[in-house]
């Protein structure tokens, strides 16, 4: 499987999710015929948690806000490859004025068919190419993923945390990094110790990988993977989980601590009815906590209230701009300087991110 996800290179304003440079703006924009037809096409199973779940809540979002206005159809567990590029087709072909690709993996499908139907609007998730008929969106999940390393770091008592991820690229590097550092804020001698799978989804190899880094003795456990696996395995070994892309606490009800959500219902119901009244522009958006799009599921009641108010008062200090989990000083694992005091890594530094920081154990593989 292709890798999924390539951030933007983008930021955006509070609550109004703005145009934002560069914008290029569709020639033959008009208000399309009623009901508007809206493609979805999704990676994985929708289940009942993960990645594509969460997206499909934002189309259930934009069934409930526009009733019978549109008429939204998806299609689920769609490889990224020649099987994308037929049913995007597809979508296009029946009459769709607006096609969601929801994985990194769809992006040049998506560009190519793009170009074959110029009247139709393309949103890509977490792709970097955009066209006068295609615009690309993203989450900043490093942001909710440095609050749950605070977490992490005042609920484990040996420091050893353990991390099932599927890419080593920049997006997936960047929320290990981030969760180190609020790990490492609370918790300077914490470690995080990762394994690699080497796909998005795929049950069975994070729940082996969860395993293994459970009885090398982690305490606690993340992940940047799509299943439930990882916190069900700490719940079926009395540890802690931090859950990825949705609420997960109900798969793990006494391990789950908490967990990086994403929220999409705000996005797609606002791009719906910018096409529905003919004034959609292609955007890079790239929203995080401040926009409502990455938020931090409800702490257990295992999290102490003194831990629960250090989050809050930590996630009210980077939607005001007072922390940013990536200012410096910043040293890699090997102890060199990335970074000096008062300087913050951009948007174009955090895009590129191939290294990892003070406190990850292990070689990043190239």
């Amino acid at each position: 499987m292709l890798t999924r996800r390539r951030l933007l290179i983008a930021g955006v304003s509070a609550g109004t999710l703005a145009a934002l440079a560069p914008v290029l703006a569709r020639a033959d924009n008009v208000k399309p015929s009623l009901p508007l037809k809206i493609g979805f096409v999704y990676v994985s199973p929708i289940g009942e948690a993960g990645w594509t779940y969460q997206h499909d809540l934002g189309r259930r979002a934009i069934e409930a806000a526009f009733g019978d206005k549109v008429q939204v159809r998806y299609a689920e567990n769609v490889p990224e490859g020649n099987d994308s590029e037929r049913v995007i087709r597809d979508f296009a072909a029946d009459g769709a004025g607006l096609v969601f690709t929801t994985t990194f993996g769809y992006m040049n499908p998506t560009i190519r068919i793009a170009r074959q139907f110029p009247r139709v609007v393309f949103e890509h998730a977490t792709g970097y190419k955009q066209d006068k008929n295609v615009g690309v969106y993203a989450g900043r999940y490093y942001e909710g993923r440095y609050l749950a390393g605070i977490v992490a770091g005042r609920m484990s008592k040996s420091g050893n945390i353990g991390y099932v991820a599927a890419f080593p690229i920049p997006e997936v590097v960047m929320g290990i990094n981030a969760f180190t550092r609020g790990l490492r804020s609370v918790n300077r001698d914490a470690q995080v110790r990762v394994v690699w799978i080497n796909a998005w989804f795929d049950p069975a190899k994070e729940r082996d990988a969860a395993d293994a880094l459970l009885a090398q003795g982690a305490d606690l456990v993340t992940h940047h993977t799509d299943s439930t696996a990882v916190v069900q395995a700490a719940e079926a070994r009395g540890r802690y989980a931090i859950g990825y892309h949705s609420d997960m606490s109900r798969f793990a009800p006494h391990a789950h601590l908490t967990a990086v959500t994403h929220h999409w219902e705000s996005f797609y119901t606002r791009t719906t009815a910018a096409v529905l009244e003919g004034r959609w522009v292609s955007e890079n958006v790239w929203g995080g906590i401040k926009d409502g799009m990455v938020a931090l599921a409800p702490l257990s009641a295992a999290v102490p209230a003194d831990v629960a108010a250090q989050v809050g008062e930590q996630q009210q200090a980077i939607i005001d701009g007072t922390l940013q989990p990536f200012q410096g000083p910043l040293f890699d694992q090997a102890g060199r300087q990335v970074i000096g005091a008062g300087s913050t890594l951009t948007d174009e530094e955090l895009l590129k991110m191939n290294y990892f920081v003070e406190g990850v154990v292990g070689r990043l593989p190239k």
